[in-house]
């Protein structure tokens, strides 16, 4: 055999990096960035043609999903455990605040990244709004 039968990947370095893309699929792993530190986060995106997959490596972070309707949005966040599998739907608004040190395997169709994505850019008041859910979360954990 030429090849070995089991590969291997390791991700370094902040931000998000697609690693395995296959036809259909990719992963991806996000690894702590400050635009995802909850006090510079002033959007939400959302993909139109695949479901997303959240796995926490290691850190703290907290998961945002959205309803956006005329332009009010109705948070909802939860704190991610290790070795838990969440999921944000195909169509559903989102982001991911993380603490430093924080990684994350993400899961979804290939090429998410380049081609499907829309923001929703968060005004003062959203924004105060998601900071406090997202801090409660945080403190939460703390207790």
């Amino acid at each position: 055999m030429d090849k070995n039968v089991i590969e291997q990947y390791k991700v370094e370095g902040n931000g998000y990096h697609p690693f395995l893309i296959r036809e259909g699929w990719q992963v991806a792993q996000l690894n702590y960035m400050p635009e995802q530190h909850i006090d510079n986060i002033k959007k939400l995106d959302v993909h139109f043609l695949t479901d997303e997959v959240f796995i926490l490596l290691k850190g703290e972070a907290v998961l945002i999903g959205a309803k956006i309707e005329d332009g009010n949005v109705v948070f909802e966040t939860e704190l991610l455990k290790t070795n838990i599998t969440y999921n944000i739907p195909a169509n559903t608004w989102h982001n991911i605040a993380m603490k430093e040190g924080s990684e994350i395997i993400i899961v979804e169709k290939s090429n998410t990244h380049i081609s499907d994505f829309e923001f929703f850019q968060l005004n003062k008041a959203q924004i105060t709004e998601l900071k406090q859910k997202v801090a409660a979360c945080f403190n939460n954990q703390q207790k």
